[in-house]
């Protein structure tokens, strides 16, 4: 600190406090006291998909926490009253890193995946949720501050008003009229794949997959950016057919063609075409991420922060990413929360190469249940400025009669 401006500090309270061991502000307390369970339904006529659990963190401020997971909401419902609720009560919860790893360290005695590292990512999201709360500022903050202030977003195609299959150009005129967003992802490989059970593809399959993706690039021709998805459907001789016949289209990357963890065949695959692969939002943990990332297959990496762990180990995996030189592309085909999360860790980063958004959702799910739903402008959406997440629930929600609802206490 430089003279003119050390000894006016000299005489502020600050000073006469920091002198005196007193700390400037005395933190709420945050022991963790209680933690609830809600999920949906499923059969039940609702205005929005229920395939996601929500765990609240309740704390001695009064403060709480909101995490989300999906798709197994019951089975993981139940893990975390069964398994983890005991770990955590009781423990202040902004230890945020040792809760973490040693969840993770209990889980791995059952193998680290599945409906464990759901609930641990669940559980990571409300205890960043009540250390944003408890400052007084949005996660994004806490993340490292605002990297990217508009996050471009591209456009998953889940049934709104038009089949991708049939009339994609529809979608996109949709998309670049109302929202500004020139990115779109299909899947139009599925089919056969389900039809040839996984095993083979044809060039009857391959003309099938290709005609949305030409009805595409011959109506916008290189003014949009198209991605294809794969759900891991195909084995390495396939995909290789698939991704060659795609070349000549120019997709900004081809997703998931094969199962994860295939990774000396994906870095076949990615010899063999010209066009980039994206790997996978199916994958869990930072060691995961990095096999797959020291295979050089994928030249973008791609995580659920509802999956993978977490922002915890979401916000490690993007920093890996970025050593390898790669753009990492958060998938948010899930529940609200996942989007509002991965939109602040987004905000964040700087290897950022675009985040996945749903138009299903922004128009019709989220607004049923929300007060505060995230809408793209000019093809970019923004973190609310709120503390924590900045999700804002309407408070019937909870008590809708579809609601189910498990509460530990200690």
């Amino acid at each position: 600190m430089k003279r003119r401006t050390f000894l006016p500090y000299l005489l502020t309270p600050a000073f006469a406090k920091a002198a005196q061991g007193v700390p400037a502000a005395s933190p709420p307390d945050m022991k963790i006291t209680r933690i609830d369970t809600t999920y949906f339904r499923s059969g039940v006529d609702l205005p929005w998909k229920p395939n996601w659990v929500w765990v609240r963190v309740h704390t001695s401020s009064g403060l709480v926490g909101i995490g989300e997971t999906y798709p197994r909401n019951e089975a993981e419902a139940s893990l975390v009253h069964s398994s983890v609720a005991d770990r955590l009560l009781g423990r202040d919860s902004r230890d945020i890193e040792r809760i973490w790893a040693d969840l993770y360290r209990t889980f791995d005695f059952q193998v680290t995946g599945g409906t464990e590292i759901r609930v641990l990512s669940a559980i990571d999201l409300a205890l960043w949720d009540l250390l944003g709360k408890s400052l007084n500022v949005p996660v994004y903050r806490l993340l490292g501050g605002k990297s990217n202030p508009r996050i471009r977003v591209y456009n998953t195609c889940f049934g709104l008003r038009y089949d991708f299959t049939k009339e994609p150009e529809k979608i996109m005129h949709e998309l670049i009229d109302r929202y500004g967003i020139k990115a779109i992802k299909i899947w139009p490989f599925d089919e056969g794949a389900i039809r040839n059970q996984h095993e083979y593809v044809t060039a009857t399959d391959i003309d099938e997959g290709l005609a949305p993706v030409r009805k595409l690039r011959d109506a916008f021709g290189s003014d949009i950016e198209i991605l294809v998805e794969f759900h891991g459907a195909w084995d390495l001789t396939s995909a290789i057919r698939i991704a060659r016949a795609l070349e000549p289209f120019r997709p900004m990357w081809l997703e998931d063609m094969l199962l994860p963890g295939n990774f000396s065949q994906y870095r076949q695959l990615a010899e063999a075409t010209s066009s980039p692969l994206t790997i996978s939002e199916r994958m869990a943990g930072r060691m995961e991420f990095l096999q797959m990332m020291e295979a050089r297959a994928a030249k973008y990496v791609m995580f659920d922060v509802t999956w993978c762990g977490g922002i915890s180990e979401a916000k490690k995996i993007a920093a890996m990413a970025e050593a390898f030189e790669l753009p990492v592309a958060p998938h948010t085909a899930g529940g609200p929360l996942l989007f509002y999360a991965s939109t602040h860790l987004s905000t964040a980063i700087t290897n950022l190469a675009i985040q996945e958004s749903c138009q299903l959702f922004y128009e019709r799910t989220w607004p049923a249940m929300l007060d505060n739903p995230l809408l793209p402008a000019n093809g970019r959406i923004s973190a609310p400025e709120l503390p924590g997440w900045g999700m804002l629930i309407k408070p019937d929600i909870w008590t809708h009669p579809a609601a189910v609802t498990r509460t530990s206490t200690a």
